[in-house]
């Protein structure tokens, strides 16, 4: 029997070998171009999520070292505001820790991380006073605050810690020289406002920033809404800090404050649930890729 001497048949088979893993290579590549990018995309997305973290924990510091304001201590406010501070940092902690393990432990670092973020995320809702989440029993709410200055007793040791800040005579030194006009388009602050002056609606004459002189018949005192108008006096240290005024002036800066506090939780939670929820996605998806 005569030997198969043509050697085109070698290199047909060798050609049609290279074809196979040509193809094979090719229908694998998208593929792994696939993986490739959303590799690309969850380092991305690690490096934002811990630049987010990174930034809960300066916000956290700055809670610590931030002043209080004045009066707030009556309040037991400073102790909520490091209790918050010392959430954040770990807060920032867990989420750095959830990125670092992501690859590792995925779905116990997820979770981990989703309960003290939706925590921050609903104590930023109420503070804002936002889908009625706010309450009389959680502090630092608005309804909280209106609550605490209903009460005479606790309005009696606010009224003498704003009394004895000089807040009032400090208003005095830096309006000597102003005339009605001048000072009526002077900006005040709420307890200045509130507690300073008399309300507006009571149509008094200005003679200094708490000096006031009733005009005869100008207002009927006697309604609720004027209420505030017989409140006032011209006694240093009585002026208007019995008015409802009053109280509203510092019912605003507190709420200002803290409300400012509740947005800087609502963003900066929503976005490290954003950043988390896309992660654990993308980190899910390679593994099963």
């Amino acid at each position: 029997m005569a030997e198969n001497t043509n050697p085109i048949d070698p290199l047909a088979m060798t050609i049609a070998e290279e074809t196979t893993k040509t193809n094979k290579h090719v229908a694998e590549n998208p593929k792994s171009e696939r993986v490739n990018r959303v590799k690309n995309y969850a380092g991305l997305l690690s490096i934002i999520t811990f630049v987010l973290s990174v930034l809960i924990l300066a916000s956290a510091i700055w809670l610590l070292y931030m002043k209080d304001y004045d009066c707030e201590k009556l309040l037991r406010l400073p102790r909520l505001q490091i209790g918050i501070g010392i959430g954040l940092i770990f807060v920032s902690l867990i989420s750095s820790i959830a990125v670092l393990l992501r690859s590792r432990f995925p779905v116990p670092g997820f979770f981990l991380v989703m309960v003290p973020l939706i925590v921050m995320l609903t104590m930023g809702l109420a503070l804002v006073g936002a889908n009625k989440l706010e309450s009389r029993r959680l502090m630092a709410t608005p309804n909280w605050f209106r609550e605490k200055v209903r009460h005479n007793e606790n309005w009696e040791n606010i009224k003498s810690c704003i009394y004895s800040t000089g807040t009032c005579d400090d208003l005095v030194s830096r309006s000597l020289n102003l005339k009605a006009f001048d000072f009526s388009i002077k900006k005040l602050s709420s307890i200045e406002d509130g507690c300073c002056k008399p309300p507006s609606t009571c149509q008094m004459e200005y003679v200094n920033a708490t000096f006031w002189t009733k005009v005869e018949g100008a207002v009927d005192e006697s309604q609720q809404r004027y209420s505030d108008c017989a409140t006032w006096q011209n006694d240093q240290s009585i002026l208007c800090y019995n008015c409802g005024s009053c109280r509203h002036g510092f019912v605003r800066v507190m709420e200002s404050k803290w409300r400012n506090l509740g947005v800087l939780l609502i963003l900066m939670g929503l976005l490290l649930i954003i950043a988390h929820i896309l992660l654990f996605v993308m980190v899910m998806w390679e593994h099963y890729n």
